[in-house]
This record gives structure tokens, C-alpha cells and sequence, in this order.
């Protein structure tokens, strides 16, 4: 009985750590870069720089609870988008 308890525990436990290993090289740095993302989009306030996901550089000019509406020229082109299209502040760390 404990030679065949051995020898499943033998088989199954190099899929445990592969499935370890998996774990804190992808779910854990991803979890840590998105609790990063949305304190950053929480944080967000009138006249902060940003950069779209699109590559546009803008200031806010005006934050909803959904929706920021951005200046992006000196022509004063305003454009309303989702938070979830702000890549990054201008002036944090990316």
C-alpha cells in the first residue's frame, strides 16, 4: 500500500512544482502590476499628464467615474475615453 502511495506521489509531484513555479513567475507579478495599474488610475487628478494605450500624450481636463476627457495638442483637441485606455502617467514609473 505505501509502495503505490509513493509511487503517485513520485509521478504527480514534479506537475505540483511546474504548477508552483508557474504560479509565482506569472499570476503573482501580474496580480502586483494590476493592484499597480488601478492605485494609479484611482490616484488620477485634473491637469496629470498621461499616455493613452494608443500612444497619445494628454492632460486631464476632466475625470468621471468611468471616463477621463483629455487635451492632447495645443489646438486644444479634446478627446473622452475609458480609464481602461490610460497606459501610464507621464512622469511615473511605466
Amino acid at each position: 500500500m505505501s509502495n503505490s502511495i509513493s509511487a503517485i506521489l513520485i509521478n504527480v509531484l514534479p506537475f505540483i512544482v511546474i504548477l508552483a513555479i508557474f504560479y509565482f513567475l506569472m499570476i503573482v507579478p501580474e496580480k502586483k502590476r494590476k493592484k499597480k495599474y488601478d492605485s494609479m488610475i484611482s490616484e488620477l487628478k485634473v491637469n496629470d499628464e498621461i499616455v493613452t494605450r494608443g500612444g497619445i500624450l494628454g492632460k486631464i481636463v476632466h475625470i468621471d467615474e468611468k471616463y477621463v476627457t483629455i487635451e492632447s495638442s495645443s489646438a486644444k483637441t479634446r478627446i473622452k475615453m475609458d480609464k481602461g485606455g490610460i497606459a501610464y502617467k507621464v512622469g511615473n514609473d511605466k
